[in-house]
């Protein structure tokens, strides 16, 4: 079983900054990806930011150039780090693993608890 714990959302001014972790225990060979999601209130999930365990990212259109996702192999954990923030940035944040249980190919898909982000004058 593979445990996900977020943290560092929180009230930030709009123009302000927030950085969110994810620590990811648990039984499991490797990871070979993680993600942040997002959901505001009345609107589907989506993808906010990608990497892999070499390195390569993917940002959605929204938050290309102020959000910043990164990965540190050795803790296994990821970090999201926000700058310039925005009233639409506000939503529920959450962490998203892609890892193997042992040498397999197979993949497995774990979701974190979730951390509110609001953002508000």
């Amino acid at each position: 079983q593979v445990h996900l714990v977020e943290s560092g959302g929180g009230l930030v001014q709009p123009g302000g900054s927030l950085r969110l972790s994810c620590a990811a225990s648990g039984s499991f060979f490797d990871i070979n990806a993680m993600d942040w999601y997002r959901q505001a209130p009345g609107k589907q999930r989506e993808l906010v930011a990608h990497i892999t365990s070499g390195g390569t990212t993917n940002y959605a259109d929204s938050v290309e150039g102020r959000f910043t996702i990164s990965l540190d192999n050795a803790k296994n954990t990821v970090y999201l780090q926000m700058n310039s923030l925005k009233p639409e940035d506000t939503a529920v944040y959450y962490c998203y693993a892609t890892v193997r249980l042992s040498r397999a190919r197979t993949t497995w898909g774990y979701w974190g608890q979730g951390t509110q982000v609001t953002v508000s004058s």
